[in-house]
This record gives C-alpha cells, sequence and structure tokens, in this order.
C-alpha cells in the first residue's frame, strides 16, 4: 500500500466529492477493501465483513480509518459512490506504470525493431456475461445480459493504457471513435475493427496499424514486392481498394501481406499503412496482438471480475477499476523491486501474506530459492504420465 499515490487519489476523491459529509468509511477505506478481496479472492460482502473481522487490530497499520468494515456499508458505498473516482485513480496508476516500462524492448514477443522508439498497441475487447435477471441494465442479447471491456494494451510491460466499460450490445469498432491516436504509434487490431473511414483516421492522425484482412476484401493489386518464402511470407504488395465505399473512406494504398501459419496449417492476409517495416515484422506485429487475449485471461482467472458484489452498473464498475488498479500495482511493484517472480506469483504470495510485517524483497526471495529447490528434486512431470 505504500506504493499507492495517495495524493493523487485524494485529487480523484476530491473531483467528484467522493468523502462529501461521510461519518466513516471514506473512499480510501473502500478502495482498501475491495483490493484486500481481489488479492484474497473474497466469495461476497459477508466473506470480505468475517475475514476484515477477524484482521481488525491490525487494520488501522494497514491504511484503514474506520474501524469496522460492514457489509451494509460496504454495499451501500458500491452502490452510490461515483465509480470515475476509481477509474481516474486506475488511469493514474497506469500512466505510473506505463513510464516505468517505457525503456522495455519487445524482443520477448518476437518483434525486432531496430532503432525505432514508436509504441506498440493491441486494441481489443472481452465481454463479462453476466445474469440478465440480476443486470438489466446490461443487454446483450434477448435473453442474456453482459458488459465489454475494451482495452488498448501496450506490449511493452503489457500495460493497459486505455480503457473502457460499456454493455455488451456496443460494438467494438465503435471504440475507436474514443482513442486520441499517437504519431509514430502502431495500433493492431483484429478483423472486427475493419471500417476504412476509421482506419483513415489513423493513418491520418501520423499513426499505423496492422490489420487481418477479411475473406470477403476487394482490391486491385498495384506493385509486388519480393518476399523470402522459406519464412512463411507468400507476398507482399501495395494494393488499392476496388468496393467504392471502401474506396471513398480510405482513398490512399494500403500494403498487403499474406503469409502461412505452418502451426495452425493455415494463410493470413494482412493490412496495413506501414510500408517502411519488413513484411516479417508486419506478420509478427499481429502475432503480438496475442498478448491482449492473454491479458484477458489472465484478468479473468486471477481477479475477481466475473462475479461481482453489487448489482448496480455503479457498483460493477467500481469493482473492475480497483480489479485493474491492483493488477496494475502488481507491475509497479515488480519494476520497482526489480522482481523476477511474475504479475501472478506476486498475487499469489501477497494472498498468504498480506497482514505480516514482512519485507517484499526477502519473501519473494525465499520462495523463488524454494521453487529452486523443488526444481532440483526428483519431480514427476506431466510428459512423465
Amino acid at each position: 500500500m505504500d506504493h499507492l499515490p495517495l495524493a493523487e487519489f485524494r485529487v480523484c476523491v476530491a473531483r467528484y466529492r467522493g468523502d462529501y459529509r461521510l461519518q466513516s468509511f471514506s473512499c480510501l477505506d473502500q478502495l482498501l477493501t475491495l483490493a484486500f478481496a481481489q488479492l484474497t479472492h473474497r466469495e461476497s460482502l459477508r466473506d470480505i465483513e468475517t475475514c476484515l473481522g477477524v484482521m481488525q487490530p491490525k487494520l488501522y497499520h494497514m491504511g484503514f480509518r474506520c474501524g469496522t468494515v460492514r457489509r451494509t456499508t460496504l454495499a451501500h458505498a458500491n452502490d452510490t459512490r461515483d465509480s470515475r473516482i476509481y477509474q481516474d485513480f486506475a488511469h493514474e496508476l497506469i500512466a505510473r506504470a506505463r513510464t516505468l516500462y517505457a525503456d522495455d524492448d519487445l524482443t520477448h514477443l518476437g518483434l525486432d525493431l531496430g532503432q525505432l522508439t514508436h509504441t506498440v498497441y493491441a486494441f481489443d475487447a472481452t465481454t463479462i456475461d453476466l445474469c440478465l435477471t440480476l443486470f438489466p441494465w446490461a443487454r446483450f442479447r434477448h435473453s442474456k445480459g453482459a458488459v465489454k471491456l475494451h482495452t488498448q494494451l501496450e506490449l511493452r510491460g503489457n500495460i493497459p493504457s486505455v480503457l473502457h466499460l460499456t454493455e455488451g450490445a456496443v460494438h467494438e469498432v465503435n471504440l475507436l471513435d474514443h482513442l486520441a491516436f499517437e504519431p509514430g504509434a502502431t495500433y493492431v487490431v483484429d478483423r472486427a475493427y475493419i471500417d476504412f473511414a476509421r482506419l483513415y483516421a489513423i493513418t491520418q492522425a501520423g499513426a499505423f496499424f496492422v490489420v487481418r484482412a477479411k475473406d470477403n476484401l476487394r482490391q486491385r493489386r498495384v506493385y509486388s514486392h519480393a518476399v523470402d518464402r522459406t519464412t512463411g511470407l507468400r507476398s507482399d504488395q501495395t494494393v488499392r481498394l476496388v468496393n467504392y465505399a471502401a474506396a471513398k473512406a480510405y482513398p490512399a494504398p494500403l500494403r498487403r501481406v499474406r503469409s502461412y501459419d505452418a502451426e495452425q496449417a493455415r494463410y493470413l492476409t494482412f493490412l496495413t499503412n506501414a510500408f517502411d517495416l519488413p513484411a516479417l515484422t508486419v506478420a509478427a506485429l499481429y502475432k503480438s496482438r496475442w498478448q491482449v487475449e492473454l491479458f484477458f485471461k489472465w484478468i479473468k482467472q486471477h481477479l475477481r471480475i466475473k462475479a461481482f458484489y453489487g448489482t448496480s452498473r455503479n457498483a460493477v464498475e467500481t469493482q473492475v477499476w480497483i480489479a485493474i488498479s491492483v493488477y496494475v500495482l502488481g507491475a509497479i511493484l515488480k519494476k520497482r523491486l526489480a522482481l523476477d517472480a511474475s504479475p501472478y506469483r506476486i498475487l499469489q504470495i501477497l494472498d498468504v501474506s498480506l497482514f505480516e510485517k514482512t519485507d517484499l524483497v526477502p519473501l519473494l526471495q525465499r520462495a523463488d530459492a524454494a521453487d529452486s529447490f523443488l526444481d532440483a528434486t526428483n519431480q514427476l512431470s506431466f510428459n512423465d504420465l
């Protein structure tokens, strides 16, 4: 909790008058309570109340000022306190994390961009299913409820730089209108985001995109570039769109790269406006988009964003933003303390030692030493089964 920028959090609280006329259980108490619930995987409000009640003598030293956490008080706070407080604070943590990871390279993704220093983003959305009876505001289909978490993931450090939470019925491509494209940056998206007017807006902003082409795309070849077919590349062409509406929306030439994925035995076709990058790098950039899918899988498995402590929209948004804050705080800890442990391992250790007054670095070092001991023993692997 010492790594939380509390001064900035108080600014967020004051911006939306979160603590106005409160006698107890401040917004900071709510943040700490839901962060505790995320780190220890509490199942319900009663579960949170019981566990924090056992640890009551230690709550003050952890930053709580409310004395006792009651489930009714927490439920009321989740329903009534503006979720934008925690949204703004999550983006404050994201800004700090991006600064820490700014010097990381992309070689771990198989990308060798040479001396280029531009940022690579993967943009996608994931659906979080909800019961329509309990969450009538989150209509997705006729008898199904859901919300969508739209995420722009910076591939240096896998830090989400932009997050939007919408109803499930909102189409992913509409969120491109809410992005402020950075000149020189590259945006990697899948076929759901093919809207040539919006893609042309990326070009006009001085940014680049890589998108997988649809099978029914109509284009006219202008020029063909030589490719090394031993690398899996099949073609590298400069093309123009043939369809009248598409050509009007995107009047500039495009680059079409086609490659063969030997692992899945299929051909993949990409469109981009980046003509200076090697064709193999274009294919590797799209492959790196899988990092945002891994991010969604990770937060769904290790954070509590599939089951919620309240049914109102404000309660759901509050819980999601605090879950994202916990994820980003783990990334900040990993970088500031120069830890080798993965974010999942950090959360595992915090889960069982959350209220212990122990330095994190020696704690994680002992855990790594225990891993080394186990690896050195005669352990049966899955390959031996």
